[in-house]
């Protein structure tokens, strides 16, 4: 098994303990703050004549954050980033954990109430990213097994950042095209693996709206 994963995309394990530890510590650090910072966008009331808040509400950052788009592309992002698989894993995990916990807690301690029926959904993704984020970092590799599972993540992000269907494809939003352009180039290995990806993709979510006329 260990050969035929290694045959897919080789690990990097050139990496000394102390620098494996400050960055997943790190990746931890920036889940807490981005789970904090989104939950605080929440609670802000944007001032428009205040205009550090004026840009916040241009950025729309407050909706940002809501897009479960943004999220898959940073877990994509440090899973294929990281060295070996078993990192990709354990620091995608690590990010989600800051983010759910930071976030659940200011909700409790800031906003006066307890979203448990909410939470209890992103905990139940958090304990699953380790085995999503392991095999999501193979898609950075140079066969055929990486290609597919490039075509599933992309799948999801086509799903999530476009409006699309068997005879129709619009377009949500500015951010959501970017954070589609942005998994593609970090998935990105060769031209020739990335048309394929894509193609493969879009034959999936076409399959996938088939559902819906049978």
């Amino acid at each position: 098994m260990k050969e035929w994963l290694d045959s897919i995309r080789k690990p990097n394990k050139d990496i000394k303990i102390s620098k494996k530890i400050i960055y997943s510590l790190l990746i931890l650090l920036l889940g807490i703050i981005l789970g904090v910072f989104s939950k605080w966008l929440d609670n802000l009331s944007i001032n428009d004549e205040i205009w550090w808040q004026h840009i916040l509400g241009i950025l729309d950052l407050r909706n940002v954050f809501s897009y479960v788009g943004i999220w898959i592309f940073l877990a994509i992002t440090i899973s294929v980033f990281s060295k070996t698989p078993l990192r990709a894993g354990l620091n995608v995990f690590l990010f989600f954990v800051g983010m759910t916990v930071s976030y659940h807690l200011y909700t409790i301690m800031f906003s006066g109430f307890n979203p448990k029926s909410y939470m209890v959904i992103w905990y139940g993704i958090t304990a699953i990213t380790p085995i999503l984020a392991f095999i999501c970092w193979y898609a950075k590799g140079n066969n055929k097994i990486s290609i597919i599972i490039s075509s599933v993540i992309l799948a999801v992000m086509l799903k999530e950042s476009f409006s699309v269907g068997i005879w129709y494809f619009y377009f949500k939003s500015t951010i959501d095209t970017l954070l589609f352009l942005g998994t593609m180039t970090v998935l990105y290995t060769k031209p020739k693996n990335s048309v394929y990806s894509l193609l493969f993709a879009v034959i999936l979510v076409i399959v996938y709206s088939l559902r819906l006329y049978i």
